[in-house]
Order: C-alpha cells, then structure tokens, then sequence
C-alpha cells in the first residue's frame, strides 16, 4: 500500500469527521470532567463497600481500566472491569458498581444493569442518554451524564477522571484533584511540544512512530502494573483509528512465555516492529527484563521503538502514554489513507444482532 503524506492537506482532506480536533481537545475534555466529577449528585448513603466493580465494553471500559491500573496500589478495595453481559457470584450487595455505556444503548451493559440490581449493588451510572439513563433515573439511582456526539472512544477523560473524581468524594480515594490537573497540564505542554499536526515528523512523536508502524504488524510491551492500560489503549486505538491489527502484552510476564514465541516464523519478522512502553517509575527489575528483551529482540533483526512517559505524578505519566499512542494511531490513519473515525464493521455487527 502506497503512503500517504502527513501534511495539514491530507489531514483536512481524510478527516471528513473531526478526530483531530476531539485529540486536541482531550486535556479540556479532563477538566470538564472533573467538574462533572465535583458536581455529581450521590444518590445514596452507603460508604462501606468491600470492592469496586466496573461494567463497560470498548471505549466506555478503558476508562474503568485507567483507574484500576492507577490505583493498583492507592485504594484498599479491589477494582475488577468486567465486560460481559453477566456478572459474577461476587457482585452483591458490598459492591459499588460503575455501570458505563457512551451512548446507553449497549446490549451486555445492560444486561449487567440489570442484574446487578437483582444483586442488590449499589450503582453509579455514565452515559450520554440512551436506554442507560432511562432506566437510572427510573430506578432513582445515580446518573452522570457525559457530552454526546463523539465516538465512545474518544470520552476516554469522562470515563476515566469522573470515576477518580466520585471515589474521591466518596473517601475511598485520597482526593485526586491535584493530580488530575498536573495531568492536565502535562498533556497541554506534551500537545503543543512534540503532538500537535503543525509539528513536523523529527519533532514529533506521534508523526515519528506513524512512519515507523506503517504497513508493519506491532507488537506493543509495557509493564503490567499502572501501565497495561497504555498498551492495551494502544492496540485498540490501532484497531479503530488505523484499521490495523496489533498485538499488547505486559512484563514481566512476557519473559515467561511470549519470549520464546519471537523464534517463528521468522522469515515474517521483517514486517514485525514492537513499541516498548517505559516509566522512570518501572520496577527496577522490570527495566532490566526491557533492556535485555529489547537486545535480544535487535538481534533478531527486530526494530525495537521505546516510548518514554512524560510528568512527573503517576496518573500524568499513564496519560502521557495514551496520548502519544492515540495521535500516533491517528497519524497511522492518515498514512493509510483513511478517515479514522469510522468503524464499519463495528456498525455491521451492531446491527446483525439487531436482528435477532
């Protein structure tokens, strides 16, 4: 497939439906989100609760999954994200569930809407309306409502920061303000150095890796602890903004199984390349497993590109990640030659099923 060029021409020619302008907005998109977080109407008393449950599919769960993977360490409930239309035994009547669906309208969260209030969890609802909304409010249970008229998946600070925010109200969090807009901040300065379309390739991330990734399968490494999320982010976004296959995975399990995989097929390798996802903060064991996977990977002829966290707090460094990921899957787009807002088969599926 020929490359396309990344000029502001092709951009403005490809992106007939605005993604651009919804990456460039996403620190904004945080700090309306933490005002919706502030303003949310709590409908209920209940505060001991022994775990945190997430159901969501797409783009309303990995929101879910940022929390989990930043409070890995900070919060003394265990947080599960489910993406099933059932629950679990385990969901019952300790469990603070978030229940999220960007348009309100998706089938298995309403299905574990449903039976979570059999179960008898304590709900907090998001969406944009839809079926969602109807049922909470008919049920008087708590509903925040997000800004519609964008893909789900690019609501990513609603899914992510109104969680951190409500957990926080609730006292189950230390309260996340101060690290929400360091976060903020270091993805306004991260957009206008090295992300935004005016920057040319040599200085900008996102544009550097498009290059690199085009036409070539990837497989994208990060630690498991806080940062899975960036990697998992990563694939996903390739899917939908680049309509291209990837692969994720997370050491240190990696060096215990997926290692050995990288000795066949070899003669494919050569249209392999893999992203290593790092963090100053990185278990020092775990960068030593990077550094020696990467050389052995380079000895293979593999090109290895590793990406570094930018920030100083731990929820800017996870979000710094993500957002040179998505501007690079959108950069990937343009070089394919397609609108990345789009997704056909997603809308073919949708509406197979709506058929019985």
């Amino acid at each position: 497939m020929k490359k396309a060029g990344l000029s502001i021409k092709s951009l403005r020619k490809l992106d007939k439906f605005g993604m651009l302008g919804l990456l460039l907005d996403f620190p904004q998109q945080c700090l309306a989100a933490q005002e919706i977080g502030k303003k949310a109407n709590i409908r209920f008393t209940k505060r001991d609760f022994n775990k945190i449950v997430f159901a969501g599919l797409g783009g309303s769960a990995i929101g879910a999954d940022l929390v989990r993977s930043y409070l890995y360490f900070d919060c003394n409930l265990p947080i599960t994200v489910l993406r099933e239309y059932e629950l679990p035994k385990y969901v019952d009547g300790e469990t603070l569930l978030f229940v999220a669906s960007y348009s309100g309208n998706t089938e298995e969260t309403l299905s574990a809407y449903e039976e979570a209030k059999k179960k008898g969890a304590t709900i907090i609802t998001l969406s944009s309306g839809g079926k969602l909304k109807e049922l909470a409010l008919a049920d008087n249970l708590t509903f925040i409502e997000i800004p519609k008229g964008s893909p789900p998946r690019c609501a990513l600070g609603y899914q992510a920061i109104i969680p951190l925010c409500i957990l926080s109200k609730l006292g189950i969090i230390k309260d996340a303000a101060v690290a929400i807009s360091q976060a903020i901040k270091v993805l306004e300065e991260l957009r206008e150095d090295c992300l935004k379309p005016e920057i040319g390739l040599k200085d900008n991330i996102a544009k550097y890796l498009a290059s690199k990734l085009f036409n070539k399968f990837v497989v994208i490494y990060s630690q498991s602890i806080h940062f899975d999320i960036c990697a998992t982010r990563m694939r996903e976004q390739i899917a939908e903004n680049s309509k291209a296959l990837s692969s994720s995975y997370v050491f240190p399990e990696m060096n215990h199984n997926e290692i050995v995989g990288w000795e066949h097929p070899g003669k494919l390798f050569k249209d392999f390349k893999v992203v290593m996802l790092r963090d100053k903060g990185m278990h020092e064991r775990v960068i030593q497993r990077m550094d020696i996977t990467s050389g052995i990977l380079r000895k293979e002829g593999i090109e290895v590109l590793e990406v570094y966290s930018r920030g100083d707090d731990l929820l800017a460094r996870i979000l710094s990640l993500v957002y040179i990921g998505d501007f690079a899957s959108y950069y990937l787009a343009i070089l394919y030659g397609i609108d990345p807002t789009p997704v056909e088969m997603v809308t073919y599926l949708k509406n197979q099923l709506a058929k019985g």
